[in-house]
């Protein structure tokens, strides 16, 4: 396991495990445990996703995720704003917004963790082994059945892309 997620409080990591059972990890769902809001919408060219306090009694945190990007962009996006939750709260202060190439305010330090997690939350080794295991051998397999990119399974598997 990296460090993001030995970090983590163990009822954080239990909260996201309930929902890493099937292949393609549910983000809505591991949003709405933590207390976060996500939402479809418009945002402008090059912005993937930002995360910032909510004015809602129900939500921590409202994430948007661009719309117009393919859905494996926006599956990926939301982990990686769900991390920056889970990492990096106490630094979100009015928002964050991160560009296509997952850059924000936030340092290069935090948006690498912030990718290392959200990886973690979408491709968790075990899903992957079991994947491999079922038959699943090309990474365009295995980006097919978990719901990413195959540049994001190639970075997980530390193939060269």
């Amino acid at each position: 396991m990296i460090s993001e997620w030995n970090n983590l409080p163990e009822e954080k990591q239990e909260i996201i495990r309930r929902y890493q059972n099937e292949p393609r990890v549910s983000v809505g769902k591991i949003a709405r445990a933590l207390g976060l809001k996500v939402k479809s919408a418009t945002l402008k060219p090059g912005i993937s996703g930002e995360i910032f306090p909510s004015k809602e009694k129900d939500y921590k945190f409202i994430i948007r995720v661009n719309r117009h990007e393919v859905r494996e962009r926006q599956r990926f996006t939301v982990a990686h704003e769900i991390a920056h939750y889970l990492l990096h709260q106490d630094h979100i202060g009015a928002g964050v917004s991160d560009n296509n190439l997952y850059r924000s305010s936030l340092s290069n330090r935090r948006e690498h963790e912030a990718n290392r997690l959200a990886a973690e939350i979408l491709m968790p080794w075990h899903l992957i082994e079991r994947e491999l295991d079922d038959g699943e051998t090309t990474p365009e397999d295995l980006a097919e059945r978990l719901g990413v990119s195959e540049i994001a399974i190639k970075i997980r598997l530390n193939i060269p892309t």
